[in-house]
């Protein structure tokens, strides 16, 4: 990991940057810092606990039968609250006739999400095994309730809980992190929330491998809800690479295997994205 700080210190306000490169995350396809599907305890943004950072992100995930585009932006404050907004867009495509839907039908939804580090130091606790923690909420609203009703779902809204652990042990250029995540939500909530089964807790997983000081591989999986009667939901996979451009742009491309959606069996395709921060 990148042992550059990216600007000095404004003595009479906040200071400018100061986090190590990759240390704010690679946002995930709901906004937060962490990986591509799974948040890790990191907080958005390049400031350390005397600035204010922030970041913006873009995603796209190609799949057989489906398109996922994911943008929006995220503030850190002091290393230690990150709060954050998403905007989503699930696009069927020449699918959605097959499903009894328009062409080019696309479910949508906003994330609102804040997290709050409570324990621990990523990069300043190298000589303890306690990790950094912290804990998170996001609140989703997705579209066409009427039509998430018709497929099984109970809410076109809802609310998951979070916590997360993240140790990044620098001398072995090694990153873990693990989440565990109460939700009823159904495809990520782009299908709604709620069907079957009641709520519950689900862990995600993270492991990434520093390659140089710009460049992160590693892999993700997560545990998901199974609750729509009419279709199964798997858990999802992913292998990625994140390359830190410079301090302020990161690239990361990741094979992402998100299993069957809507009785489409094997959705695996590339999963692209750009982060700016600051």
């Amino acid at each position: 990991m990148a042992l550059i700080f990216a600007a000095s210190a404004n003595a009479q306000g906040l200071e400018q940057g100061g986090k190590l490169l990759l240390t704010r995350g690679i946002s995930t396809v709901d906004g937060m810092g962490g990986g591509g599907i799974v948040p890790w305890a990191l907080i958005a943004g390049n400031e350390t606990n005397l600035g204010i950072g922030a970041t913006a992100h873009a995603a796209h995930v190609s799949l057989p039968d489906f398109e996922l585009v994911s943008y929006g932006g995220a503030v850190g404050l002091h290393d230690r609250l990150e709060v954050s907004y998403t905007h989503q867009s699930f696009d069927t495509g020449s699918t959605g006739p097959k499903l009894g839907l328009t062409d080019g039908y696309s479910f949508a939804q906003d994330v609102f999400a804040a997290k709050l580090r409570v324990a621990g130091d990523a990069i300043y606790d190298q000589d303890k095994w306690v990790p950094q923690v912290a804990v998170g909420l996001a609140y989703k609203s997705a579209d066409d309730g009427d039509l998430l009703s018709a497929l099984g779902a109970e809410s076109d809204n809802g609310i998951e809980l979070y916590a997360s652990a993240t140790k990044l042990l620098l001398a072995h250029s090694l990153l873990v992190s693990a989440t565990l995540r109460y939700t009823d939500a159904n495809q990520n909530g782009l299908l709604g929330f709620g069907g079957t089964t009641d709520a519950g807790l689900y862990p995600e997983v993270s492991v990434g491998y520093l390659i140089s000081k710009r460049l992160i591989v590693g892999g993700e999986y997560r545990v998901k809800p199974d609750q729509l009667a009419f279709a199964e939901e798997n858990d999802w996979f992913d292998l990625f690479a994140a390359y830190a451009v410079n301090e302020g742009i990161t690239l990361s491309a990741a094979y992402a295997d998100l299993g069957s959606i809507a009785t489409f069996d094997d959705q695996r395709g590339l999963y692209l994205s750009v982060q700016v921060g600051f």
